[in-house]
């Protein structure tokens, strides 16, 4: 989508979207650092004026980019995110099935966070 930035809050654990200051979307994550250190996508929502324009796709690849330029993997949870990787296999690299494991329990443990 034209005029749109992406933008990493990691404080916050949120990919954001933004269209002309507005936020119009978000991937919420955390980063796992055991069994191996790994950003696992809980949540995409995109704001329902702007379904349909391409955000959440947007947000899912600069994700999977952002994994890439940090060394890491992306072990998703959300299954928007699933569903992108399951698409888009050359670049959304597999991570071990060990991680989401991890994940869902470090989500298990830790319920306040989403």
């Amino acid at each position: 989508m034209d005029g749109m930035e992406i933008r990493d809050d990691r404080a916050a654990g949120r990919l954001e979207a933004v269209v002309d200051g507005e936020v119009v979307g978000r991937v919420e994550y955390f980063v796992l650092d055991d069994p191996a250190p790994a950003l696992v996508p809980v949540h995409t929502v995109v704001e329902p004026a702007h379904e349909g324009k391409g955000i959440a796709g947007s947000l899912t690849r600069e994700l999977y980019a952002l994994a890439a330029r940090e060394g890491t993997v992306v072990a998703p949870l959300c299954p928007y995110v699933v569903r992108w990787a399951a698409r888009h296999p050359d670049e959304a690299s597999v991570a071990d099935p060990e991680l989401p494991r991890a994940a869902k329990q470090w989500l298990a443990e830790h319920p306040e966070r989403f």
